[in-house]
Order: C-alpha cells, then structure tokens, then sequence
C-alpha cells in the first residue's frame, strides 16, 4: 500500500473523528426543549410531589387563602411553580407552569405566582437549592413581624436541620427589590425570616424543604412557650454545638458557623454537583487526545485492508 493511499485513509479517519465530536457536542449542548421537559415523566413526578407538599402546608396552616408559593428546579434552565391566585390545598397538575430563571413562562395554562421572581434568584444564587417554598407559619412569622430572631443552640434537630435563622429585610412582595433581600443570607442559611411578610426554605427536594418549613415554627413555638416558662433559656454545650455540625456538615447542609476554610465550601456545595455536571459546558478531547484515537483506528483500518488483500 502506498503512502499516498495512506495518507488519504488517515484524512478520512481524522475528518469521520472530528465529525463525530462535532455531532456529539451539538446533541449535548442543544438547548432543551421545554415542552418535552413539561410533560416528561420526571416532570410529573415532581408535579405530584409539589400537590403532596402544598396539601400538607394548606393541612398545618402554614399558608392560607391564597397564599404561600412552591417551585422546584427541573433542569439547569427550567422551573416548575406554583400559579398566583390558588389555595395551595387545592392545587392541580394543570395549575402548574414551566418559567425559565428569567421569568418567562414557557409553559402551562395559569399565570406563574407573582413572587417566583423570590424563587429564581435562590436558585441563581445557590446551585444546590432545587426546590423552594414561601408561606406564613404563623410562629416563624409572628418572629418575621416582631424583628426577633429566635434564640439559637437550644435544640437539636434545629441546628442540624436549620441552625441560626437570618432576617431579611422588608420589601414590597413580588418585586425584583424584595427578591434580593435574601441575597446576603441565603448562601449560608436554607431558611430566612422575612420581615413583616413570612419565610422561605430551600433544600434538594420540595419534600424536604416543606421539613425545614415544619422545624422551623415548630422550634420558635418552643422557644416562645420556653420563654415564657423561664426568660434565660439553656443552651446546648458548645462542645455539643459541634458535634451537631460535624453532622450537619456530612449532611451538606449550610451553616455560617462552618463558614471558617474548606468546610464552608463542602457544606454549601455538597448538594450541587449534579446539577454542576449538568450545567458545565462540554469539554473537547484535546488535540493529543485526537491524534491517539486516529492513530488507533489508523492501525484497526490498515490492519483490515492488509488481511483483504
């Protein structure tokens, strides 16, 4: 065989190689097409799960009329909310809509709440936050309006779950002001007190945040009968303070007070490496990589010429 013939071959490998990247990046880079993402079976089953958890805020009285608001992230660029204008204990499949992180909404019948702008910018903010929930529980609320921070370190399952809650500061509800109020907080805190308004919660799962939802007014009714049973209350060692966020840190939950080095960066990131790997943009082999894999089929191509001859 001659080089010449060789040569061709190992420009018809190389071109058949860089055609099938160029192929390979265009599926996994297209963007995603939202009414399949809408109607998919995953997008269902997070439907259904959003109906279980407004059904149980509507049971627990942690939203009334129609307030209180749900979203859960159903890929890198889409979200699924709740519409404005619904009693959370009467939600439906057919309520709920498809925005992208810019507000537009992609899909559904009913307009999306007009607080989702809240949701957005948590998720922006917070790659690990995949579900987000708004309502009014009426003890973690009477905090919000009062300006008073519960006291921290007196039970267990808050500081591993929630830990010190922060006070965002008051703004009108449903505008772009009052989205940003979390914004200092929420990187450190999956549960923020809004002044004069009510809370909201992230986690991985709207199942979840609905948990910090129930731990959170659970603890400051505590706090509020404790206190009045006795004004000092005792708090938890400090040497026990740590033991609970050595679990809380397996658990990749936030806290401020593992803010000091790598730790921070583990506890607030553990949960968003899905969702990273998803996001990232495509790496290309390398161009040594390339050469390999020509080579290699080079060998495989020739080989089987030589045996035809």
């Amino acid at each position: 065989m001659k080089n010449t013939d060789k040569d061709d071959i190992a420009t018809i490998v190389r071109r058949a190689v860089m055609e099938s990247l160029a192929v390979n990046r265009a599926r996994q880079t297209a963007p995603e097409e939202p009414l399949e993402i809408f109607t998919s079976p995953e997008a269902n089953a997070l439907k259904e799960e959003i109906l279980r958890v407004g059904k149980k805020l509507w049971e627990r009285q942690y939203v009334d009329g129609n307030g209180g608001n749900i979203s859960v992230r159903v890929s890198p660029h889409y979200v699924l909310c709740t519409p404005t204008l619904c009693s959370k204990g009467d939600l439906c499949m057919e309520d709920l809509s498809l925005v992208d992180l810019d507000n537009y909404q992609i899909c559904g019948d009913r307009p999306q709440t007009s607080e989702i702008l809240l949701h957005l910018e948590i998720y922006k903010a917070v790659p690990a936050a995949k579900a987000v929930i708004h309502c009014h529980p009426p003890y973690a609320t009477a905090h919000a309006v009062a300006g008073v921070v519960p006291q921290g370190n007196l039970i267990p399952e808050q500081e591993v779950f929630i830990g010190p809650v922060a006070l965002a500061p008051y703004e009108t509800p449903g505008t772009r002001a009052f989205a940003k109020t979390v914004l200092p907080y929420v990187k450190d805190h999956n549960t923020i007190l809004l002044a004069n308004h009510g809370i909201v919660c992230w986690a991985d799962t709207a199942t979840h945040a609905e948990w910090y939802v129930e731990v959170v007014d659970t603890y400051c009714k505590t706090v509020m009968i404790a206190s009045q049973l006795r004004p000092k209350l005792n708090e938890i060692p400090p040497d026990k303070i740590v033991d609970l966020l050595a679990i809380k840190k397996k658990l990749g939950l936030p806290d401020p007070r593992l803010k000091s080095g790598a730790d921070a960066a583990e506890a607030i990131t553990a949960g968003a490496a899905v969702s990273q790997e998803k996001a990232s943009p495509v790496k290309l082999p390398a161009n040594y990589e390339i050469d390999e894999l020509v080579s290699r089929l080079m060998s495989e191509v020739l080989g089987f010429l030589y045996r035809a001859e």
